[in-house]
């Protein structure tokens, strides 16, 4: 009779370890077969959002040189800006590939998925159209006529009139002459008085709040140079604080009038307003303009990158003379 041979003593725990073992590897190998997918899924996408950032800073760098040609043949159009002129017109949120139809947009070499799904939108701003913070004070004296008008401006917008002295004495004293003692230590003009301010933001530098600042951004600017507010672009307040006496209602028929038809001179926006050519002064008024600022924004998929572009045209030469990166909205903030 034959008897089952029984199993080795010790053959079941040997047994037991190396599938132990075997699963401890295949957990190991899975493991590391995952981590190097999610490296190579992570650099993958890491090369995808640099190449689209890519795509999209050269999108925005061409659609401002767009802008600089259309504003250099308005040029050679004439000199009288107005709101009737292709400049003014806002470009609303359209597909990239419109502007790319014809050659570019069928273009293999081209990020197919990033730019059929870009919308790119903007508008170029006449910045003459608002009153220019140098205007304030000339060769460290402040400008009477200029301080009125942001006075009046200030009255309209319900804002605190010891921050509009506040700021033009800061601004005096940023434009101090340069002192002995600075000039042979080779500190710049205004050595030890507040900084000149470059942007309109800067201006909280000067003591302005920041609700004031927020509520001056549509009709204030900061310019290189002083400049005229240009009377065929200005809104409503900037007309009432650069004409004296003209209200509300008189605003309102200027921009009426200037609609239909408008202003080729400081002679054609005098009869409009009614108040004489003695109202409006060469250097404080005016129908042309040398600076304006360009708006672009770009839409990718989830990416949304804007850019403000400040634009001075001297004849047919038009140049940048800053840029900067704005953040997008957040349209889930109500």
């Amino acid at each position: 009779m034959t008897h089952p041979r029984l199993p080795l003593r010790g053959s079941s725990p040997q047994r037991g370890a190396a599938i132990l073992t075997a699963l401890l590897l295949m957990a190991l190998v899975a493991t590391l077969s995952a981590s190097a997918m999610w490296q190579q899924a992570r650099t993958f996408e890491l090369e995808r959002s640099e190449r689209t950032r890519v795509q999209a800073n050269w999108i925005l760098q061409g659609s401002t040189d767009w802008a600089r040609l259309i504003l250099r043949e308005d040029a050679r159009s004439g000199t009288i800006d107005h709101l009737g002129e292709p400049w003014a017109i806002t470009l609303q949120e359209a597909k990239l590939s419109t502007f790319l139809s014809g050659g570019a947009a069928s273009d293999e070499s081209l990020d197919n998925d990033a730019l059929h799904n870009a919308y790119l939108s903007g508008s170029i701003t006449d910045l003459q159209s608002r009153l220019n913070v140098t205007n304030l004070v000339a060769e460290r004296q402040i400008h009477p006529p200029t301080v009125r008008a942001f006075s009046r401006l200030f009255t309209l917008l319900q804002l605190p009139q010891a921050e509009l002295q506040l700021l033009t004495e800061s601004l005096r004293s940023s434009q101090a002459p340069i002192t002995e003692n600075a000039r042979s230590s080779g500190a710049p003009s205004g050595a030890g008085g507040p900084l000149t301010p470059r942007r309109l933001e800067q201006l909280r530098w000067l003591g302005l709040s920041e609700r004031t600042v927020r509520l001056l951004q549509p009709y204030v600017v900061v310019l290189p140079e002083r400049s005229a507010v240009n009377l065929n672009t200005a809104p409503s307040l900037v007309l009432q604080a650069v004409i004296p006496t003209l209200d509300a209602s008189g605003a309102q028929r200027l921009i009426e009038l200037r609609t239909k038809n408008h202003f080729r001179n400081l002679a054609d926006a005098a009869a409009a307003t009614g108040l004489g050519e003695g109202f409006l002064i060469d250097g404080q008024h005016s129908v042309k303009s040398r600076y304006f600022e360009v708006r672009t924004r770009l839409r990718i998929g989830s990416l949304v990158t804007q850019e403000r572009t400040g634009i001075e045209r001297n004849g047919l030469l038009v140049k940048s003379l800053w840029k900067e990166r704005e953040a997008p909205p957040d349209d889930s903030v109500q």
